[in-house]
């Protein structure tokens, strides 16, 4: 597996022109088959992520979609890993665009996302740098998957109060697209404000890469994203019986469905789901990989390669 990383980084630095377009069909999922995504906690017990996504790759899966945590508080709920309220995983994830660079360096073709990355725990300054960095090297590939986050001590921790946090989500993206398309950029908002400044690479992706919203909130997916991330649910709540509500939205907002991606977090790997799924004109399923070690992640990944035949 090491020895076929080298003349992938190499061709990092080629002529970007002649590249394929690797992001001409993202938003064109009505009318053509689900496409298969991963969703993966990156561990120090898990496969590797460069192993990983090259994997992912040999067998025509389309993205890997990668969690974040910085941490997770001490509190009755989460005592630690072995104890009750979650697995070690979300202890122990590692930074995701870190990551993300050992993947795009093992790929040529691999879409490449957070999913999420939590943006009222990260700096606009620093976390807008980052994603630029990973699409512009990437040739295009990076998919921005964000959420507000759940854990109101780890946001807190951060020294966001939760009650605001999608507020401060809203204005840190549109902050961060000033920084991504202008060339002197300013943002002036309630949580964050900041005078004309330069800040370079710009994503390569224009005007900056597909923003994925997670959560619950259509309406908030519809307001500054360009697709929606929910989970897999049942009955009312199940997002593939909430696209009549999703269309209602988009045409508010005078967008068209064409246009936006819904990608479903920890899709169930059963069929007679995946078809609801295609025939909701849902854009991909999101598997999850395990996180406890090589062997479970690549058989997990030949499972799911079934999926796209």
């Amino acid at each position: 597996f090491r020895s076929h990383l080298r003349p992938r980084v190499s061709d990092v630095g080629r002529d970007r022109k002649a590249r394929p377009d690797l992001t001409a069909g993202l938003r064109r999922a009505k009318g053509q088959r689900m496409k298969i995504g991963l969703c993966f906690f990156p561990t120090d017990d898990s496969i590797h992520p460069a192993e990983l996504a090259y994997a992912a790759e040999e067998r025509g899966i389309e993205s890997v979609w990668l969690a974040e945590h910085s941490h997770i508080p001490v509190t009755d709920g989460t005592p630690g890993p072995g104890g009750p309220g979650l697995p070690r995983e979300y202890y122990a994830v590692a930074d995701p665009f870190v990551a993300l660079g050992f993947m795009a360096a093992a790929t040529k073709t691999l879409l490449l996302g957070t999913g999420v990355c939590l943006v009222p725990q990260r700096d606009v300054f620093q976390l807008a740098k980052e994603v630029a960095t990973v699409d512009f090297f990437s040739g295009g590939r990076f998919l921005f998957g964000v959420g507000g986050g759940w854990n109101a001590p780890e946001i807190q921790d951060h020294g966001t109060d939760p009650a605001v946090r999608f507020g401060v989500m809203r204005e840190r993206i549109e902050a961060m697209k000033t920084l991504w398309t202008d060339d002197q950029a300013e943002y002036h908002g309630k949580y964050v404000d900041f005078g004309p400044c330069f800040a370079w690479p710009k994503p390569l992706q224009k005007p900056n890469p597909p923003i994925h919203v997670g959560g619950t909130s259509i309406r908030r997916a519809v307001r500054y994203g360009d697709g929606w991330i929910p989970l897999a649910g049942a009955g009312d709540g199940d997002p593939v019986n909430r696209m009549g509500e999703l269309r209602e939205e988009l045409d508010k907002a005078g967008r068209g469905a064409d246009g936006f991606d819904v990608s479903i977090y920890f899709c169930p790997p059963d069929e007679e789901y995946i078809g609801r799924c295609r025939g909701a004109g849902i854009a991909r399923g999101l598997f999850a990989v395990p996180s406890d070690g090589r062997d479970s992640a690549l058989a997990a990944l030949d499972g799911y390669a079934k999926l796209i035949a």
